[in-house]
């Protein structure tokens, strides 16, 4: 891409910069290294497969989710798509109007509200996944099959990790606080 460091030019200003550094350099780069790989793949797929049936990368997580899961609780839609309610709520809006998703009520709780796929949104699921597919068999091809179950269940530990020990060390870190609330937006002055 026009402009953008590669990786190996990035790796080589962060060793310059913090060579001596007493930090886990290795884990850093195993971190590093998931954002800008997730980054690369999500431009690389949004630019070559999903741009084709209007979809965004997180339009495309949501209507994955629901295919997988069926009708689901918004609310449980939007933590495994790795989103806000609020988000979800936009997106969703977006899928409805286009007649890929409809909302109903929870059988037995008004507040709660379910997604799910509509005939049309089951069909573009069905037609779009293989596509989806064959790029994440490009993305992956410099790996060997053993290589990608390897790497597959490094980064499923990774996720274990964090989901089953991230909040307790969060509020180690914070002890035992909650973090400070988000600004909208405004930058703290300097």
């Amino acid at each position: 891409m026009v402009g953008q460091r590669s990786i190996i030019e990035t790796e080589k200003l962060v060793k310059a910069k913090l060579g001596d550094t007493p930090i886990s350099h290795e884990q850093m780069a195993v971190v590093a290294n998931i954002y800008r790989a997730a980054s690369a793949v999500r431009q690389h797929v949004e630019n070559s497969v999903l741009r084709g049936s209007d979809l965004t990368w997180t339009g495309f997580v949501v209507l994955w989710v629901v295919w997988i899961s069926g009708e689901t609780e918004t609310r449980l839609v939007a933590e495994e798509a790795g989103i806000s309610k609020g988000t979800l709520t936009g997106v969703a809006r977006t899928l409805e109007s286009r007649g890929l998703v409809r909302r109903s009520e929870h059988p037995s709780d008004g507040r709660r509200v379910l997604l799910g796929l509509t005939d049309e949104g089951e069909a573009l699921m069905q037609s779009l996944f293989p596509a989806f597919n064959a790029e994440e068999a490009f993305v992956a091809a410099p790996l060997s099959d053993e290589e990608c179950r390897t790497t597959a269940d490094a980064l499923r530990r990774i996720v274990v990790q964090v989901e089953s020990l991230g909040e307790e060390r969060r509020l180690e870190l914070l002890d035992g606080a909650e973090p400070a609330p988000r600004r909208s937006g405004r930058r703290p002055k300097a």
